[in-house]
């Protein structure tokens, strides 16, 4: 006796078509399109979730090294100072400081240096 797929592939396909709602021209409603647009894009969804995480990090020290610079020190030394005085602040931390309160930012220096 022959197995029939029924309701279960109906439910399989609703609901890659429910993600794909959106997608431009068959994606969004063609069943075979819209699995291989949406595979795809949470992929790069995985993906990028990861790499904002590196991204971010990378802008945070970007900018407290052109910040240091500006004080006459460079990045790697600043943090090897904090991390032997025991002062744990963040990079994003110390970005953000930088950037909107820069008085304070020049306290912290002092106390490095």
């Amino acid at each position: 006796m022959r197995v029939k797929t029924g309701i279960i592939r109906r439910r399989r396909h609703k609901r890659i078509l429910k993600l794909a709602k959106g997608y431009y021209q068959r994606r969004h409603s063609t069943y075979k399109n819209a699995e291989e647009t949406l595979r795809r894009s949470l992929e790069n969804a995985y993906r990028d979730r990861k790499a904002r995480k590196r991204n971010f990090r990378q802008l945070w020290i970007t900018r407290l090294n052109a910040a240091l610079r500006e004080e006459g020190l460079n990045y790697s030394k600043f943090i090897h100072t904090l991390k032997v005085k025991n002062i744990d602040l963040n990079r994003k931390v110390l970005s953000e400081l930088a950037i909107r309160e820069p008085e304070q930012f020049r306290a912290l220096l002092d106390s490095v240096r």
